[in-house]
């Protein structure tokens, strides 16, 4: 691990990326849900289901680490891209703090299809990057 001001730059920088990021998807995934629902009857004023874009962010996130920790030239990459963009983009915070709103039933559904999609997702980024490396 890069413990130089260097290294603190790179996550710093990763991290702000990468949130930035997750709040496009949320973003994009609450508009085009909404955008859907309009398309189907209901009224601009209906929320889209909570944990959607997290979940998505999640998921790609999970694809993107494992893709990243089988591709990854350098620990620097890894430095910038894992700890400090991908650390930012997904999140457990918002993904407890949904699976709670949803309520039990709907949350352990939540919480079930969060880590099978998640590993799967990761699994799948380390195939297709060729396997873990070091």
């Amino acid at each position: 691990m890069d413990r130089t001001p260097y290294g603190f730059l790179l996550v710093a920088v990763g991290g702000f990326l990468g949130a930035v990021a997750r709040h496009a998807v949320d973003g994009a995934v609450t508009a085009t849900v909404a955008a859907a629902a309009l398309g189907g009857g209901l009224t601009p004023f209906s929320t889209p289901p909570t944990g959607l874009g997290t979940l998505v962010a999640n998921v790609a996130g999970s694809f993107a680490l494992g893709l990243l920790l089988s591709r990854a030239p350098s620990a620097r990459t890894r430095l910038l891209v894992g700890t400090g963009a991908l650390s930012s983009f997904t999140t457990y915070s918002t993904f407890v703090a949904d699976a709670v709103a949803l309520g039990t039933p709907a949350g352990a559904w939540y919480v079930g299809v969060s880590y099978a999609t998640g590993f799967a997702a990761a699994a799948l980024g380390l195939a297709v990057g060729g396997g873990w490396r070091r």
